[in-house]
């Protein structure tokens, strides 16, 4: 990750375990890596299924609607492009279950555990687009 003082980190977009992932949210997509041979998610994201040994893997795209797993308000400033407060939120996909992703909220929005969550796509302007995550508007858990 590369950043001067003003400019948010970036992830490594070409990495080989991690690519598809960054490749679908740039096509507004969230990807997940899965074995070919035996269906298992790879998740974190890896060349061989740990399940059954294969390297025949790809990534497949899953609906962008998670449940609220954990969050914590940061309101100490670490790094000049992420002003006080906001909130680092994990969400874990309704679909599969189990994986866990992380996201961004500005602020200090009111949360609770398992409230459902949607993908929002954050275009950073040069070729990185960040899925993030962000409560679904008047639905309840």
């Amino acid at each position: 990750m590369t950043a001067g003082e003003d400019e948010r980190l970036l992830p490594v977009i070409d990495d080989p375990d991690t690519a598809g992932h960054w490749a679908a949210a740039a096509r507004g997509e969230v990807a997940v890596r899965t074995c070919h041979d035996c269906g298992t998610v790879l998740h974190m994201p890896r060349a061989h299924c740990f399940s059954c040994g294969g390297d025949d893997t790809f990534w497949r795209t899953v609906p962008g609607r998670a449940r609220l797993y954990s969050w914590t308000v940061v309101e100490h400033q670490v790094h000049p492009a992420y002003p006080v407060p906001y909130t680092a939120v994990i969400v874990e996909l309704e679909e599969p279950g189990g994986v866990r992703l992380g996201g961004y909220l500005p602020g200090r929005p009111e949360l609770r555990a398992d409230q459902p969550m949607r993908v929002r796509f954050e275009n950073l302007g040069d070729g990185t687009v960040l899925p993030q995550w962000e409560p679904v508007p008047g639905e309840e858990s």
